[in-house]
């Protein structure tokens, strides 16, 4: 027998959130592979010096964050699934995986307020480093340094404008003394923001969810008896 009443209310409104849900990974899935793939940070993270890159630590967590994406759309469709169903048994197995995802989401938001910081600090070191490599008297660490120097200023638009510098052609065309860390803090900070938003809509999307899959799971049962 099936649901009646609020009960099948319930079930429909199930249904539209895990529709949302899985609209919600697909969505995050995509976001993502643009962060992956977006010009400006592909151009900095793929540079090196001699054996040296530039540290991989915003990628790992786009891998993560791709991941999580592709397995939300498959928790939804289980879910959307569940519902219609009617199903307690793959009610129970949407609501344990939410409260997987849901503390993996808890513990993923932590790391990141902690090391919030981590991946710009890192991505300015390697630019220092880098950038007193390309002034070096040895023409060797020049040559491999330079390169490096060129594409961050050209893809940040910023230099330290010097004699130096403009005689060893390393700062764009009217580009002088904008402050290059600064630019890096503004281009993974605006990303991590974006990163934040989507986790804080999804977080309250699955409180919603975990709420009304046990609320129906239990009017299943109910009903299931009569």
């Amino acid at each position: 027998m099936g649901v009646e009443g609020c009960t099948k209310c319930i079930k429909y409104m199930l249904f539209v959130f895990n529709f949302i849900f899985w609209l919600a990974g697909g969505v995050i899935l995509g976001v993502a592979l643009w962060l992956r793939h977006e010009p400006t940070t592909s151009n900095l993270l793929i540079q090196q010096i001699g054996d040296k890159q530039v540290p991989a630590t915003f990628y790992i967590g786009i891998y993560i964050i791709i991941a999580v994406g592709a397995v939300m759309m498959f928790v939804g469709f289980l879910g959307c699934y569940g519902a219609i169903q009617e199903s307690q048994c793959l009610l129970g197995t949407f609501f344990a995986c939410l409260v997987i995802l849901f503390a993996c989401e808890v513990a993923a938001g932590i790391w990141g307020f902690v090391n919030r910081e981590q991946v710009s600090k890192e991505i300015k070191q390697f630019y220092d480093e880098a950038y007193e490599q390309a002034r070096s008297p040895k023409k060797e660490e020049q040559e491999k340094a330079r390169p490096v120097i060129k594409v961050f200023h050209e893809s940040l638009q910023c230099c330290k404008f010097d004699i130096k510098n403009a005689v060893d052609n390393l700062c764009p065309s009217g580009i002088m003394n904008v402050n290059c860390h600064e630019k890096i803090d503004a281009l993974f900070q605006s990303k991590l923001h974006l990163v934040g938003i989507a986790a804080a809509v999804v977080a309250v999307i699955m409180i919603i969810e975990m709420i009304f899959s046990m609320v129906l799971c239990c009017g299943i049962r109910i009903y299931s008896v009569y």
